[in-house]
């Protein structure tokens, strides 16, 4: 099962960072959100991934043309350095197919691009390239195929508040109410979609503005709600409160790390 990622929007919310990077090349340590995200599916067994890229399309396929398992990771030198044995690998055994799928793209004209790519599953797995999760990835396609739905995500509580306003005709407001606790739901960008979905697509369209919406009345549409950990980098202080999970060695999405993930239930045990 392939997994399509759309890394090639322009970040616009970031456009320091972005400026010199696109949005899933900016950094968590020492390696961009997007070898994070392709690390979380990684850890599930699926390792055949398709970049849809566009903005800075060369920075992405430098990264992994130059990417150096031994100077990513802990190692063994000898017989005078011609012999190292890697403690552990982190892409090695990756696949990586790069499509530049346009500079100012829709995600719809993007999946549109690597269609051709997609026609040997029936299902396939696609994400935005710039959201972290913990979320169980088996029981969500495990669910889809129960449902039979052509298409599902991953639906998440925003984890930022914001104000709904109630206001009069004048525009006197009566009333203010905080949203965050509330049973509000939306698109996590974890998608696991069937084949059939390829046919809805249409040039010019989102993949969740037009195409999803025609799904909606024949109930072909399943979201999935998580509860745990779930977070986007849409912004520097974002990205700001990830690298600190990262440095504090409590990532939850860091699912592919056992002392992570013993660290993170000794961190919430105590707190």
């Amino acid at each position: 099962m392939k997994v399509v990622i759309f890394c090639g929007g322009q970040g616009l919310r970031m456009r320091e960072a972005s400026e010199v990077a696109p949005k899933p090349m900016i950094p968590i340590g020492n390696r961009p959100v997007l070898w994070h995200v392709m690390k979380y599916y990684a850890h599930f067994g699926f390792t055949d991934f398709v970049l849809c890229l566009g903005y800075r399309a060369e920075v992405i396929k430098h990264f992994f043309l130059t990417y150096s398992e031994a100077m990513a990771n802990d190692f063994v030198l000898s017989n005078g350095g011609a012999s190292v044995h890697l403690l552990k690998t982190d892409i090695h055994n990756w696949n990586i197919t790069f499509v530049d799928t346009g500079l100012r793209a829709s995600i719809g004209e993007r999946l549109r691009a690597v269609r051709h790519l997609l026609t040997d599953d029936e299902m396939f797995l696609a994400n935005y390239g710039d959201t972290l999760t913990d979320a169980d990835l088996p029981a969500m396609i495990a669910r889809a195929r129960e449902e039979a739905v052509t298409a599902s995500f991953l639906a998440v509580r925003p984890n930022y508040s914001f104000h709904v306003v109630s206001m009069a005709s004048d525009g006197r407001v009566r009333a203010m109410r905080d949203v965050m606790g509330s049973d509000i739901w939306i698109n996590g960008g974890y998608f696991v979609l069937r084949r059939e979905l390829l046919d809805q697509l249409r040039p010019g369209e989102d993949l969740v503005g037009e195409p999803l919406q025609r799904l909606l009345p024949a109930n072909q549409v399943l979201g999935q709600r998580h509860e745990g950990f779930w977070a986007p980098m849409d912004t520097l202080k974002d990205k700001q409160w990830l690298e600190s999970l990262h440095e504090s060695g409590t990532a939850p999405w860091q699912v592919w790390d056992p002392d992570r993930i013993a660290a993170r239930l000794e961190y919430a045990a105590s707190g």
